[in-house]
């Protein structure tokens, strides 16, 4: 082997976060120490995205061993060459406990680094990272599907025009503007240069040509917006012909609101879904829907009571206390939505393998799925039906995601060149004064 090419040591989590990871090293060596093996094995028979990656990965590497002996190397089509390394043929380092599973692959590494081969660590584990950089070894996150989060496209802008220009606009339909690069569906405040005062809040129809906002998108079952960006949300929501949303904002901006009442509006509204299917990743305090008591629905009703609260306050249930033994109450009223299978409420573990037609679905809390998880989710969409994705990246409970490698921000920025994409990101809290004070300050 030529002393040039680089030995990259995958950890196990990188392979669980992505399976085309094996492939993405091309030219150089990918080394597999033989305790990613044996994790790998321990998450083959789960049924959600982890079991699905490592049953991706094993199979990939069965096909190799074909080939050749993985002991000694095994080349791949990109060029690269795959090498699985047994634990007693490396030195153990004074400082590693190798009953530690992460000390163990990390002894690989560094048995390599003494060699005098060119190691680079790569792990979506900090900590990982972290002994891995003490041990003198080079580390670095997995990247391919990353996007740089401080630049992330926020689905709109604000322009100045000179007022000749800004009057023309209320004179006709569409306002072609020059000098300009608009994405599909980006919104664009315009501002009078003459004047700061006097704006207009319009969409691109077209690289270089804006229009009027959709006044019949001005609410959604009599919720209003309260902010120009909840305004934009609305026309995005609204409009059928924009198939995937992508909402980005803090806790309180009105994303799962103003997602469930669009629903609501376009679905039993005006007819144009069948259904409402609301999902959200589970990652609970304990492993998954097994710690809790009760059927599968009494479980999801836990981790979807955010989205019932949501419904209830739509609904109505703001406005008025009802008893629990009232028929009309507004809460009744959502429960029946439920029973009516209107609102359908689902484990995001539960979609795969689905096709789902004709529904307007809400994926709320996406900034703790990966890339491939999102991918997996939208090609599950049938004809007819609309996908909404909400979420904050600075809340992520998954351990190995971050604000530039989660799923929907990796989305934002992989659709916003496509006509079929709308986004949007919400700054301000409109939950209440406390709310956006939190969300500012703490």
């Amino acid at each position: 082997m030529s002393t040039t090419r680089k030995f990259f040591i995958l950890d196990t989590n990188v392979l669980l976060h992505n399976a085309d990871a094996l492939y993405s090293f091309a030219d150089n060596i990918v080394v597999l120490p033989m305790t990613v093996i044996e994790e790998l094995d321990k998450f083959k028979t789960r049924s959600d995205e982890l079991g699905r990656n490592a049953r991706m990965v094993v199979r990939e590497l069965d096909s190799l061993r074909s080939k050749g002996h993985l002991s000694e190397g095994v080349g791949m089509a990109n060029g690269g060459t795959m090498m699985i390394v047994l634990e007693h043929e490396t030195s153990k380092h004074p400082s590693l406990n190798l009953a530690v599973p992460d000390n163990r692959i990390l002894a690989v590494a560094y048995t390599l680094h003494c060699q005098k081969k060119k190691v680079i660590f790569v792990s979506k584990d900090i900590n990982a990272r972290l002994k891995a950089d003490a041990l003198g070894l080079e580390v670095q996150d997995f990247e391919k599907q990353k996007v740089n989060f401080d630049e992330l496209y926020a689905g709109y802008r604000e322009i100045e025009v000179p007022s000749d220009l800004f009057d023309r606009f209320f004179q006709s339909e569409e306002l072609p503007v020059e000098g300009f690069d608009f994405y599909p569906n980006e919104f664009v405040l315009l501002k009078d240069e003459a004047d700061a005062k006097h704006t207009a809040l319009v969409k691109a129809s077209s690289a270089k040509t804006l229009v009027r906002l959709n006044k019949q998108y001005d609410s959604a079952w009599q919720i209003r917006s309260r902010s120009k960006e909840q305004r934009v949300a609305l026309e995005l929501l609204l409009d059928p012909k924009v198939e995937i949303v992508t909402l980005v904002g803090q806790a309180g901006t009105g994303k799962t609101l103003l997602a469930l009442a669009a629903a609501l509006e376009t679905t039993i509204g005006l007819g144009l879904y069948d259904k409402i299917l609301v999902s959200r990743p589970i990652i609970p305090l304990g492993k998954d829907l097994g710690y809790m008591p009760g059927d599968k629905d009494e479980k999801m009703r836990h981790w979807m009571q955010p989205i019932f609260d949501n419904l209830t306050y739509i609904l109505g249930d703001h406005r008025a206390k009802a008893s629990e033994k009232d028929d009309d109450s507004v809460r009744e009223k959502a429960e029946q939505l439920l029973k009516d299978h209107i609102i359908e409420m689902e484990a995001l573990t539960y979609i795969r393998g689905r096709s789902i037609s004709n529904q307007y679905v809400i994926v709320d809390e996406a900034q703790n799925l990966t890339p491939h998880e999102v991918k997996t989710i939208v090609s599950r969409a049938g004809e007819g039906t609309k996908m909404v994705l909400t979420g904050d990246p600075y809340q992520i409970d998954n351990p190995y995601l971050d604000s530039s490698s989660n799923g929907l921000t990796y989305t934002v920025e992989r659709l916003k060149e496509l006509a079929v994409h709308g986004h949007i990101t919400l700054r301000k809290s409109e939950r209440s004064h406390l709310a956006g004070v939190a969300a500012d300050f703490l």
